[in-house]
């Protein structure tokens, strides 16, 4: 049995850039940086960023550059690909990323981002996002034991 399956979460590094293929099909890709933190032997901190190269295809694509912007927290899902190819001085490049199946937008802070990262004002106008719950009162006199389902 094989597998290939990474799970990082880590801030993005820079906006995501998105493009589209020759067939019209969306991607996006950006950095992600991770860190890992631990006392050495001797009783130092000592920490260690790692960075990540993502690529997020189709409606993924389009939902990161909207929300997603540098410092963004976020959660990947996804696996592992190794690329090759000639750069333009004709020198093999080797690349590894990670094709994002699942991403999971991290918490938005009150006064981090930019105004891509704020609820539309339509939806914050609507009247449905104003309307409050009904309050329902019940008598304890009225739920008796039989009539609950468990």
């Amino acid at each position: 049995m094989n597998l290939n399956k990474v799970f990082i979460l880590g801030r993005l590094t820079a906006d995501p850039q998105l493009r589209n293929t020759a067939s019209g099909q969306q991607v996006a890709s950006f950095g992600v940086a991770t860190n890992r933190v631990w006392t050495d032997k001797n009783g130092s901190r000592q920490e260690e960023v790692e960075y990540h190269n993502v690529v997020v295809w189709a409606r993924q694509a389009e939902i990161a550059c909207q929300f997603l912007s540098k410092g963004s927290l976020v959660l990947i899902e996804g696996r592992l690909r190794t690329r090759n190819w000639q750069n333009n001085q004709g020198q093999n490049v080797k690349t590894t990323e990670i094709i994002c199946e699942r991403l999971q937008l991290g918490p938005r802070s009150g006064g981090q981002g930019t105004s891509k990262n704020q609820i539309p004002e339509e939806i914050r106008e609507s009247p449905t996002a104003k309307e409050e719950l009904p309050e329902i009162k019940i008598d304890e006199e009225d739920i008796k034991p039989e009539d609950l389902p468990f």
